[in-house]
């Protein structure tokens, strides 16, 4: 097997794709959701933090339609990838439609982590809850008036992205586990 120019054929290929054009959807919605829920406890981590990241989606800075649009922009491309990578373990291997189930039940385990990271990330805030030095000094640059709600915030975030990593991983090394080894994938 080569890693760097594998041999994949277009049907397989394709199959790949739908699996992570379905990661894309999830990890997107999961997005719009998790930053209605985030906005509720900090505006000012949008319209004074996300805003300069993402500029472009226009005027209606505050907006809930402005969040969703952050929240699928900011995701997506974590289940797109995280349905790559179990595309390209499964796919192959299984055949498209255990893979596809697979996938699912991976999708599954890494929004768990993803969740559970997102929890952990509100709790830790509750230690923290000013944060530290250099938050607060950006808080200040920013124009934060409400410092615990933005930390609170800005740890759900950074800890989910955590979580669904780790339940990435957890999901590849299940995948790996129930189909087979990994070095039995063409």
């Amino acid at each position: 097997m080569n890693i760097l120019w594998p041999r994949i054929s277009l049907p397989v290929l394709g199959r790949i794709f739908v699996i992570a054009l379905l990661g894309t959807v999830i990890a997107g919605t999961y997005g719009v959701l998790h930053d209605q829920v985030t906005f509720t406890i900090s505006p000012e981590y949008f319209t004074n933090f996300k805003i300069h990241q993402f500029h472009y989606l226009g005027e209606e800075s505050g907006s809930r339609i402005w969040v969703a649009k952050i929240g699928f922009l900011a995701t997506w491309w974590v289940g797109f990838f995280a349905g790559w990578f179990m595309g390209r373990i499964l796919v192959p291997r299984l055949g498209f439609r255990s893979a596809f189930s697979f996938s699912l039940r991976g999708f599954l385990v890494i929004f768990l982590g993803a969740f559970v990271g997102g929890l952990l990330g509100f709790f830790g805030s509750r230690v923290f809850p000013n944060g530290w030095e250099s938050i607060r000094f950006h808080c200040a640059e920013l124009g934060v008036s409400d410092v615990p709600g933005f930390v609170r915030v800005a740890w759900i975030h950074n800890a989910g992205y955590l979580g669904a990593l780790l339940g990435l991983i957890g999901a590849l090394l299940w995948i790996h586990r129930k189909s087979g080894s990994f070095s039995q994938i063409a």
